[in-house]
Order: structure tokens, then sequence, then C-alpha cells
């Protein structure tokens, strides 16, 4: 696929057929994840592929434990900039509710680990930021999630096991305290259509050489 169709057609999946996901196309996507920059080229991910049924299950239930909570936190909106508005985020919510009712029916997860190491500089005028280290792991997530899209493969960028992050880990296995979870990635094929997602129009939030200098 062209590179720019291929961007601007990834968008969340999150119902998916049972039609399996090889294992190939499974480690083309980590490959062209591992190939995203990383600040001092550190490369502070690892990735956990679950595509056997209890690994998946066990997962789904720290996730689905994660979402009861944070589903529980959002209320309802009460007010819309238009019936369209409306629709989408009554679409986006229904979706995100069967991911989490579902997600061990998925055909693979691919959690991406972050490693907990020390990352702020400091020097005799104090700490030095230099921006944060996950900034050096979601580009590999941008990555794999692009690369699927080009396979016919659904993806959804996912953070809420973060929530019981620790307890999913140790459930499956992860050495405790080295990691924390910066993303979880269900991998299917979808069951609708890809297509480019509504977003701000890029101008909106565009400043040319001074702020509020924009060209709409």
């Amino acid at each position: 696929m062209d590179a720019i169709e291929t961007i601007m057609t990834t968008r969340a999946m999150r119902r998916y057929t049972d039609q399996p996901v090889s294992d190939a196309d499974l480690e083309t996507c980590l490959k062209a994840a591992q190939q995203a920059p990383s600040g001092g080229n550190v490369q502070p991910q690892q990735y956990l592929v679950l595509t056997d049924p209890e690994a998946k299950a066990t997962a789904a239930h720290w996730y689905k434990q994660a979402f009861d909570r944070y589903e529980a936190t959002l209320g309802s909106p009460t007010e819309f900039r238009d019936e369209k508005s409306k629709l989408s985020w009554e679409r986006t919510s229904a979706a995100s509710r069967h991911l989490a009712d579902h997600l061990e029916d998925t055909p693979a997860i691919v959690v991406f680990l972050q490693a907990k190491i020390p990352w702020e500089p400091r020097d005799e005028q104090g700490p030095m930021d230099i921006g944060r280290l996950d900034a050096s792991v979601y580009p590999a997530v941008q990555n794999f999630c692009v690369a699927a899209r080009s396979l016919g493969l659904g993806t959804a960028l996912t953070t809420v096991i973060r929530v019981y992050g620790d307890e999913a880990l140790e459930a499956l296995g992860v050495p405790a305290g080295r990691f924390e979870i910066a993303a979880l990635i269900p991998v299917g094929y979808p069951s609708g259509n890809f297509g480019v997602a509504p977003r701000k129009p890029a101008g909106a939030v565009t400043h040319w050489n001074n702020w509020g200098d924009k060209r709409r």
C-alpha cells in the first residue's frame, strides 16, 4: 500500500473475525516496530506476544477488570455538537465495551513492555528533562499498527490494562519490577471496514512560525 494511505487508514479496530493471524505476519509487524526510533537508541521495549488461549484469557481478565473500573468513571455526555458526533461517540463506546468483553477471542494480543531504567540525567545544576522514556516506545507501537494495516490486519492502541499492570505482568510471568506495560495491542482481521477516522483538521491545530498564525 501507499505509505500515506496506510497511515491515514490506520484506525482503532476493536471487532475481529475468527480468522487466525499467522506468526509470519506478526513477526513482520514486530520487525517494523523494532525499526522505530528511540532516544539515544536505548530501545527500552520488549514484546510479549500472546496467541495461546490460556495466555490471552489471562490478559483479557485483567483488561476487563481495568476497563470496568475505567468505564464507570466516564459517564455519558448529555450534549454533542451534532448528531454525527453523538453517533460517533456511541459507536466508539460500544466498540470499546465489545473489546473488553471479547479480548480473549482476539486472534493475537501483543503487550508492549517498557523497561524500568534510570532515564533522567542530572548534573550540578540538577535534573534535566530530556523527555519521557515512553516517547521511545510509542513510535514502535505506531510502527506495529501501521505495518499491521498494510497486511490487512486491524489493531487498537489500548493502555487501560495499566490500572492492573503489575497484576497482569505477574500473571503472565514477567519478572517483577523490571517492566511496565506501555500498551496492549489486539491484532486480527477486522469485521468492519478500514477508513479515515474523524479527527480535527491539521490546519486547526497548526501554528506557523508564531502562535496563533494558522492557515485554514
